[in-house]
């Protein structure tokens, strides 16, 4: 037998995802394409991820310079850069060993770009102090969150019972994948889709009280703004889970990486940090947080350079060692993902060169990204059979489908789940990839679909033309 065959059990237990099945046949479709098999459309609109670009948005011309100065340094002394772009681009390079984004740098990121970090963090949390100590640079969120770091550390996967982490639903799947393959328990906690996905702590107490004797919780997970629900939790709605991870003295991990995507008109962003300390003593100095924020997400939407950063407050000096440990044991994350969060965090100001235009192209996005909202709620509500609540942030809509009895029947014939079903025929018909709600384990049987709206608007256009084509014809065939 193949040494590869002795996979851990909690390997095996990691669950596919419904959307593999699509993001397969999608790549199927887009091979066919190219070798010029006809269909009824000429590419694949792919809304299933949060991937901006591939969603038709441009990267933003400051950032892309700046990279370009970094990988190419001659540029630095040439005229056909910005001045502060050059500026910066030189800085950057200075911070990096032998002045180049080719070399290592220290385990927690380059500290210059670390401190800006933590400069973002105390202007945007009112002048409460972050340290930089405190903040390890990452290769993306997930990556800090997930197997090889933080979840190994609050996970124990030999004790009796084993360990839980509440997670939401709906919820990221693929922290809940993480979390299965390091041996810990997921104990879901339901948001309340009737009052826009809410998170309520009575929910909170009674997912709690579900996991005796199955199982010990050590954390709660929190997605704010949600994802793919898009609800914005209210400073009132934090404190709540504050005192709730307080009193069942439970470590609380805040997926924070739509922060700067708040399109709803009453809805405003306020960490979970920042809440925290404004509740003060015991809570301040007790509760144990980790927070997390990356480039992929949001209007700056590289997610291909991977480049993210974690939080951590009120850890145990013991426990940061171990930290560090799993950090160290990783090298470095990527340092062009590292220059990406330094611009993130530390964007051109007024009085910089290329302000004006970085301004106007990240008020435009943030407007677009209102606008695009607005108007893909207005076309799917008038499709019969769906129903798209007001979304308040994040960049996903998670529409709810009333699918007709005979679709129903007809998936569970060809043995799919229904969203699926439904997602499979809009990706082989109008050529339209987006995510099954199944993923997301609903308990009530509601079937939806996930799809990201920070595209172009060229694209939203398009994707609504078919979408709505698609779904009347659906309907019709079905009912």
């Amino acid at each position: 037998m193949s040494v590869l065959q002795e996979i851990s059990p909690h390997v095996r237990n990691m669950k596919p995802l419904d959307y593999s099945i699509l993001a397969r046949r999608a790549k199927q479709t887009n091979e066919e394409l190219r070798q010029g098999v006809k269909k009824p459309y000429q590419n694949i609109i792919e809304v299933s991820a949060s991937d901006p670009h591939r969603g038709g948005l441009r990267p933003l011309t400051f950032v892309r310079q700046v990279l370009a100065a970094c990988l190419y340094p001659q540029l630095i002394n040439s005229d056909k850069l910005p001045v502060d772009v050059r500026q910066r681009a030189q800085r950057l390079l200075g911070a990096c060993a032998g002045g180049s984004v080719g070399s290592y740098t220290a385990t927690a990121g380059i500290a210059e770009i670390v401190q800006s970090v933590s400069d973002f963090i105390t202007r945007r949390d009112g002048g409460i102090p972050s340290h930089p100590e405190n903040i390890y640079i990452s290769p993306g969120s997930h990556w800090a969150l997930q197997v090889t770091n933080i979840f190994t550390i609050l996970v124990n996967s030999k004790s009796s019972p084993r360990s839980g982490v509440l997670t939401p639903v709906p919820g990221y799947s693929n922290a809940v994948m993480s979390l299965t393959g390091v041996g810990a328990v997921n104990v879901p906690y339901y948001l309340d889709k009737e009052q826009g996905w809410e998170l309520k702590v009575e929910e909170l107490h009674r997912a709690l009280e579900s996991a005796k004797g199955n199982c010990k919780p050590v954390a709660l997970y929190i997605i704010n703004p949600g994802n793919p629900t898009g609800q914005v939790q209210s400073r009132k709605s934090i404190q709540e889970v504050i005192r709730f991870v307080s009193e069942k003295r439970l470590f609380l991990l805040v997926d924070e990486v739509y922060q700067e995507c708040v399109s709803g008109e009453k809805s405003d962003f306020v960490s979970y940090k920042k809440v925290l300390f404004e509740m003060g003593h015991p809570y301040s100095d007790t509760v144990e947080l980790a927070s997390f924020h990356s480039v992929s997400n949001g209007f700056f939407g590289e997610c291909g350079l991977r480049g993210g950063y974690v939080e951590l407050v009120n850890v145990d000096p013991t426990v940061m060692k171990y930290i560090y440990k799993l950090f160290s044991k990783d090298s470095c994350a990527p340092v062009l993902g590292q220059v990406a969060l330094d611009l993130m965090t530390n964007p051109p100001q007024p009085e910089d060169p290329s302000y004006p235009l970085y301004h106007l192209v990240s008020s435009e996005i943030h407007f677009l990204i209102a606008l695009k909202t607005s108007l893909f709620m207005e076309v799917l509500n008038s499709l019969p059979g769906f129903h798209c609540p007001p979304f308040e942030g994040g960049t996903f809509a998670f529409p709810r489908l009333h699918l007709p009895p005979k679709a129903v029947h007809k998936a569970k014939e060809v043995g799919m789940q229904p969203d699926t079903f439904y997602c499979m025929r809009l990706l082989e018909e109008a050529g339209v990839f987006t995510s099954p709600g199944c993923d997301f384990h609903l308990k009530d049987g509601s079937h939806h679909i996930g799809v990201c709206i920070m595209i172009s608007e060229e694209v939203m256009e398009e994707l609504l033309r078919r979408l709505a084509c698609f779904h009347i014809q659906f309907m019709k065939d079905f009912s």
